[in-house]
């Protein structure tokens, strides 16, 4: 087990996405590198206002403690006591362009050690689209890309990351998707460290060929007010999603992450309203009836 190698790897994986962003965009990421207090630290990369990002982030980051948040031990005691380290790379990516889809992906690493005990690790990570007007072939695309990501380490591992995908990114108090899912795996440390950490490279290898090719297919795309208007609505679900569900906000949060960096996956320009409900027969209503509903799309 050698979490020097994970690191070398995250942090190289963080350049290399990046380097592919501003080239695509034209304009450069920020780079803010901050430190946690109580241990670790880690790299921002931000853009604002870009020539297509509205806004986007890709963290990676490195944190290490000696006493784990409630996020992590409620359903694993026996973590209780132990000195940990947790490091990973995130990426939230909101585009302007309504008709170009929201995407996130991360890829992590946890590791956990008590003197005179086998140290507990797993990885986890994944990538999701979240669309705000659905293209059949860009969906294809993005899921079969997801597919091959993991095609070298079993027939059913896609079909089982893509339910898991589908299941966790899923707003319970709404009943209904974030988007239109993609893969998702936690915990995992079947068939050794070295499988599980090749795993996870091939998940953060593919992301850009995963998702720059939609947005390069529909970033011409004239929109007006409508567009935008229905695309912030759509954005509410992700700020819910983030804010109320996901584990990685809380951990974030619990553990005295840097709240800057966990917060930098909410959109900037946001809307809700009151039990509203798209024209019938619309571009809008299509989202909710032939993309949200879980399906297979390869």
């Amino acid at each position: 087990m050698d979490s020097t190698a994970v690191k070398t790897y995250f942090t190289g994986l963080q350049e290399r996405i990046v380097a592919a962003l501003e080239t695509f965009d034209g304009q450069p990421f920020r780079r803010d590198a901050w430190k946690r207090p109580q241990g670790g630290g880690g790299i921002s990369r931000l853009i604002e206002e870009g020539t297509f990002f509205e806004r986007g982030g890709v963290n990676f980051s490195h944190v290490t403690g000696d006493q784990l948040p409630a996020s992590a031990t409620a359903h694993r005691p026996e973590l209780a006591g132990r000195t940990w380290e947790a490091m990973g790379v995130s990426l939230v990516l909101h585009p302007r362009n309504p008709y170009c889809p929201t995407s996130h992906m991360n890829v992590r690493c946890f590791i956990a050690t008590k003197e005179g005990s086998d140290p507990v690790w797993w990885f986890g990570g994944g990538m999701d689209l979240t669309p705000y007007y659905g293209f059949a072939e860009d969906a294809a695309h993005f899921h079969q890309t997801c597919k091959s990501a993991l095609a070298p380490f079993g027939d059913g591992m896609h079909a089982r990351y893509k339910k898991w995908c589908d299941e966790y990114f899923f707003l319970k108090h709404r009943n209904e998707p974030r988007g239109i899912g993609g893969i998702f795996y936690d915990d995992l440390n079947e068939g050794g460290f070295e499988r599980c950490f090749v795993l996870t490279q091939s998940v953060g290898d593919h992301f850009t060929d995963a998702y720059l090719p939609l947005c390069a297919r529909r970033r011409d795309l004239p929109y007006g007010e409508r567009e935008r208007d229905f695309q912030a609505y759509r954005r509410g679900r992700y700020v819910e999603f983030n804010l109320v569900w996901d584990r990685g906000t809380l951990f974030g949060l619990q553990s005295g992450g840097r709240t800057e960096a966990i917060l930098m996956s909410l959109p900037p320009i946001v809307k809700w309203r009151y039990d509203w409900h798209p024209e019938v027969g619309s571009a809008e209503e299509k989202l909710y009836t032939d993309f949200l509903p879980p399906r297979d799309w390869v």
